[in-house]
């Protein structure tokens, strides 16, 4: 695992949340943890394939991904993740991924995305307890999303 492998997605996750969110977000502490799902999150999971493979998972608590999905609906309050929100957040963890993917190819590093998969931490049957490289981008006034590399 390497670190330069997580710079296109924290660049791109900056500029995208900045441009749909309408907030710059701080860049927490670079750290390689367990990647577990925990209660009240929602994790945004996409697949890598070419010269790098593996997975790309965003992980945000329900109450931060409602603030997001309600900012990307133009300011109107989501209370619940519908299936509309699924597909905006869905869309968020797209964004980023397809924008990094761009960062990368410019960088000489061919590699395709998967769609992404919204998982609830109801619904984490199949999924694997791996290490991961981390970073939490941190948005003032909205809470935490972290970008966590899965890619060997």
């Amino acid at each position: 695992m390497k670190a330069e492998y997580i710079n296109p997605f924290l660049e791109s996750a900056r500029i995208v949340i900045e441009q749909v969110v309408m907030i710059r977000p701080a860049t927490g502490q670079l750290g390689v943890k367990d990647v577990a799902f925990v209660e009240d999150y929602i994790w945004i999971q996409i697949g890598m394939t070419g010269q790098m493979s593996g997975d790309i998972v965003f992980g945000l608590t329900e109450d931060v991904a409602l603030k997001i999905i309600s900012a990307m609906m133009g300011g109107f309050t989501v209370h619940e993740i519908d299936e509309i929100g699924s597909s905006a957040i869905s869309e968020l963890g797209n964004m980023i991924s397809g924008n990094a993917s761009t960062l990368l190819y410019n960088q000489g590093v061919k590699v395709d995305i998967t769609p992404p998969k919204v998982v609830r931490s109801t619904h984490t049957d199949g999924f694997e307890t791996k290490k991961a490289l981390t970073i939490p981008l941190i948005m003032d006034g909205i809470g935490e999303l972290d970008i966590q590399v899965l890619i060997a």
